[in-house]
């Protein structure tokens, strides 16, 4: 039998809390790095070292997290690892030299990639019960949790509360919570299924080329953002002589549209279909980056900053998209895992990819590498989308199936 309305309902409240806890304390460790690097005298190369270390222990991670995700469960993995993950948040606070921060640093990334896998593999297993999109909201509320932390972090020193207590607080908090909010997740599947598959599609056996297209489309998504993340600001400062003041609130915008249009991402996603939406959203986050690109000549600050906001209301929906277009295929947590790969490797290759290129010529050619992506995602994304979907598996027919196809 499925899962009954009411458990579902609440291990949607549950992925909802995981996701939220999740990005606070990532946010929580971007917003602690400025006072760790002061008490330890890190220059910004340290720190930019322990930032790709990572990154790159958490992409390897991944690379087995689908696997034993397979085997175990994606619930069993967020209930394993997301705690420990979470309570990590004390290394910065508590690590007595830089050698000690790469240590904890390596074994954060090494959460990172079991609970991003875990996050991503639940919420895909949870819309296919649902029967309807909602995973772009949990991403929103990724968001939203990284938000929170900067918030309080900068309210925090506002007051007078140290950095470091306020990191151990936030960290004893966070694995409390976390816990938490894992309880509600769906059940193993012998308890909903009598021991059969865990959702109500069968495996789909995905061809190369279609995964393939799918890592390029999702390495493609991870890069234009990373394209805001780390050139949005510089972009303000150095090539518009944007005020002091002013320049970072260009990554603001885009932050804040991409977190809107996840929130509002699922209906509209809902009534285009998975193809018409990656188009739209390539579409626009080309459009939007047209605009970035031509504020240098004429119209300055206040068209990148529409820019901006155009980027990242179409970027929001392209990752949520293919997690969600790889679950209706009926793809395992070990092909869902791809796109957290693709994300992890287009956030490592964005800065160079487009740091190597502006130091050639200039940062506003630079900035061509996600117009170039974007318009990729717009043309290559129908298409994939239409072979993958055509793989899918037969849905069997399930008594009991609750109805939540409608808002």
């Amino acid at each position: 039998m499925y899962p009954d309305t009411t458990t579902l309902r609440r291990a949607r409240v549950g992925v909802f809390g995981t996701f939220a806890t999740s990005g606070f304390v990532m946010g929580a460790w971007a917003a602690a790095l400025p006072s760790v690097g002061n008490r330890l005298d890190l220059g910004e190369a340290r720190l930019g070292t322990l930032l790709l270390l990572i990154q790159i222990v958490g992409l390897a991670t991944m690379l087995v997290a689908g696997r034993i995700a397979d085997r175990i469960t994606s619930r069993a993995l967020l209930r394993w690892t997301g705690p420990a993950t979470q309570l990590v948040l004390v290394a910065p606070a508590l690590a007595p030299d830089y050698e000690a921060l790469l240590l904890c640093g390596a074994l954060y990334g090494v959460g990172v990639g079991f609970v991003e896998v875990g996050l991503n593999a639940h919420s895909v297993e949870l819309e296919r019960y649902y029967r309807r999109p909602i995973i772009s909201s949990f991403h929103g509320f990724w968001s939203l949790g990284g938000a929170a932390a900067g918030a309080l972090t900068s309210l925090g020193l506002t007051l007078g509360l140290g950095n470091q207590a306020m990191l151990v607080i936030a960290a004893l908090a966070c694995a409390v919570v976390f816990a938490a909010f894992t309880r509600p997740l769906l059940p193993p599947p012998g308890r909903t299924r009598g021991g059969d598959a865990a959702t109500p599609a069968g495996t789909a056996r995905i061809g190369v080329i279609v995964l393939g297209a799918m890592f390029v489309l999702g390495l493609g998504g991870h890069l234009i953002e990373s394209g805001a993340v780390d050139w949005a600001n510089l972009h303000a400062a150095r090539v518009l002589k944007a005020d002091e003041a002013l320049a970072p609130l260009s990554y603001t915008v885009f932050a804040c549209a991409m977190t809107v249009f996840r929130l509002l991402g699922d209906p509209i996603r809902a009534r285009l279909g998975p193809g018409r939406t990656l188009l739209s959203a390539g579409a626009l986050a080309a459009a939007g980056y047209g605009l970035i690109l031509v504020s240098a000549a004429a119209g300055g600050l206040p068209l990148a900053w529409a820019g901006w906001i155009l980027a990242g209301s179409g970027i929001a929906v392209i990752v949520p998209v293919l997690f969600s277009a790889i679950g209706e295929a009926g793809g395992p947590p070990s092909t869902i895992a791809l796109i957290s790969i693709s994300g992890s490797a287009g956030l490592l290759l964005g800065p160079a990819a487009i740091g190597y290129l502006a130091e050639a010529t200039n940062l506003t050619i630079g900035l061509l590498v996600p117009v170039a992506l974007a318009v990729f995602i717009a043309l290559a994304g129908p298409a994939t989308m239409r072979r993958l979907l055509a793989s899918r598996a037969p849905e069997k027919a399930e008594p009991g199936a609750p109805v939540l196809n409608r808002r």
